[in-house]
């Protein structure tokens, strides 16, 4: 998923928008390399020793990799997918989030509307 996340961060660099990753190897010191080789500039979170078992996996109840996870604007979890849900709908999902963080009041107005 690395090139298709590098194009996120780079077409994104000027919304409300963050990458933020989560590396299960249990060698921290041997992917560090790849990190670079693969272009990696978005914080990327250490998952610990003990690798998909580490704390971060546990406290957000990861099963298996890669599991995303997209967070609003407010802090609230919007989609959760184990496994890639496609670049076009992972894609039109953070197009609608971007929106509505960039309009919270239009959002939630034109949420309203199309519930009446």
């Amino acid at each position: 998923m690395f090139p298709h996340e590098r194009s996120l961060v780079n077409k994104l660099k000027d919304e409300p928008f963050a990458l933020i990753g989560v590396n299960s190897d249990s060698d921290l010191t041997a992917m560090k390399p790849k990190f670079k080789e693969e272009q990696i500039t978005w914080r990327s979170f250490w998952n610990g020793e003990e690798g998909t078992q580490g704390p971060i996996s546990r406290a957000w109840n990861v099963r298996g990799w890669p599991t995303l996870y997209l967070v609003d604007h407010t802090g609230k979890i919007r989609q959760k997918w184990l496994g890639s849900p496609g670049d076009e709908a992972l894609d039109r999902e953070i197009e609608t989030l971007v929106a509505e963080a960039k309009n919270p009041a239009g959002a939630k107005l034109k949420g309203k509307a199309g519930a009446e």
